[in-house]
Order: C-alpha cells, then structure tokens, then sequence
C-alpha cells in the first residue's frame, strides 16, 4: 500500500472553552430517547481518534508487540507522564521488535493487524454520519499502515496518522515518523477545520484516552468512549465531557445533532 493521499496528510508531511451542553455517562442499553440533543449545535464535523475507537484494539502500537512477544508498559507511561518524546517513544518499540526479528517486512507488519477487527457499529455510525452530509476524519497517532487501511475501509473524508519509515528493500528502519504529537492532536484539527470552511461549535471529537483530549478545541465537543486505562477514567470523569462506556460506536450518536 503506498503512502496517503488526503490533504491533512500531505500538510503535515512537508512541514473560554465550550464545554459539553450535556454532561451525561451513557452505558449501552439506555434509550436514544433519554438524549436531549436540542441544545447542541448541528454536526457537521466527526473526528475520530482510530485505535480504540473504530478498532476493537487498545493500540496499533500493542498490536505489533503483541505479535512479536515484546512490552514497552515502562516506555508507555513514561510518555504518558511526558518523560519521552514522540520519537523516542517509537524508537524504542522499533528497537524492541528488531531485537526479536531483524529485518522486518512491510508485509510482516500488515500480517500483524490481520486478526484486528472494527469496533461494534463502527460502520453503520460512519455511514450514517456521511449519509446526513457529515464531514468524517481520522486523527490518530496510531500506525500509518494500519489507519491507512480502515481509512479506505471505511472511505472516512481525511485522515492522519504517524507511522515507519522502510529501507529501500521494504525491510524496518530504525525510525519513526511523528506527524502528529499524540496530545497535540488539537492542532491538527483546527488545520482541518480550517481547509474545510468548518465551525469548531459545529465539530464533535471522539477518542479513548486521556491523551485524546487534546482534541477538544475550543468551541467544540468531545466525546470519550470506552476508557479502558483506569488514568483515561480519572481524566474523562474531571474533563466536563461526555462518556459512553461498551464497546459499540453507536452509543455515541444520541450525542450528535445530525438530522
């Protein structure tokens, strides 16, 4: 699969808050009905965080050490915590695999994601979101190869992620490429936004982790959905936003003005 093709992609290659009108922790089985949604403004922007969110899959990260029998857990909360860069983060988990396996193919690292699957209603909620003239987007720090790839699937409106870089024989290199900063995913979206004659008050992100409030522009809302880390939990319930717990996308769109 050659690289993407989407504008925020290539922009990124070369180079008072509003908060939510309706505070509420939807858990699934609740009516639509016991959703109020006269008081949000009309949506006309989804941003979706991609691992976690449109994937059955807590990382894209994961998925690749869980194939080759490595854990980067110390790494990982010491980027969370800030200790290490973006870079250094996926450095180390490049450096971890080929210790196991050195080269790595391309086609090694997609044999990986074979077995990950959509989340539940992740493809009846994106097609309803664009049915009703919705702009729909992928920000995600995940990897390339793989968000490429539900990207198409799922024919989203633009996508981002960070990702590889190969030698000239297809194998691994030693390096990562950061397009985005994993919490500072806000500025990508104003970009977007921005390309596309779109409103913040009209806009509405959705993302897992605590990392993924950086998606909440001024103006805008966001939606956390299933947190899994009991941080994620801690930053969602002190974040004045609203939540919906299991694993089934469509619990998010009582929360969305689309009709």
């Amino acid at each position: 699969m050659g690289p993407p093709a989407f504008v925020l992609f290539s922009f990124y290659s070369s180079t008072f808050n509003e908060r939510s009108l309706s505070r509420r922790v939807l858990f699934i089985g609740m009516s639509d009905m016991e959703t109020n949604t006269s008081q949000i403004p009309k949506t006309t922007c989804v941003v979706f965080d991609c691992d976690g969110v449109l994937v059955n899959a807590v990382s894209s990260w994961r998925t690749l050490h869980d194939h080759f029998g490595t854990d980067n857990a110390l790494n990982l909360q010491r980027f969370i915590r800030g200790e290490i860069t973006d870079d250094e983060f996926m450095r180390s988990d490049i450096r971890m695999w080929k210790d196991i396996q050195d080269p790595i193919t391309r086609d090694e690292l997609f044999r990986a994601y074979s077995g990950v699957k959509l989340m539940e209603g992740t493809r009846e909620v994106v097609e309803k979101l664009q049915a009703n003239g919705v702009f729909v987007a992928i920000v995600s720090a995940g990897v390339d190869l793989f968000v490429a790839s539900i990207a198409s699937m799922l024919k989203v409106d633009d996508w981002i992620a960070n990702g590889f870089v190969f030698n000239d024989d297809d194998t691994l290199s030693d390096e990562g490429v950061c397009r985005l900063h994993a919490i500072g995913k806000g500025e990508v979206i104003l970009r977007l936004l921005d390309m596309n004659g779109l409103d913040a008050k009209n806009c509405v992100s959705v993302g897992d982790s605590e990392m993924d409030l950086s998606m909440h522009i001024d103006g805008s809302r966001f939606i956390g959905f299933n947190p899994t880390r009991e941080s994620s939990i801690h930053a969602f319930e002190s974040a004045d936003i609203d939540v919906v717990h299991g694993k089934d996308l469509r619990a998010i769109l009582p929360y969305l003005n689309i009709e």
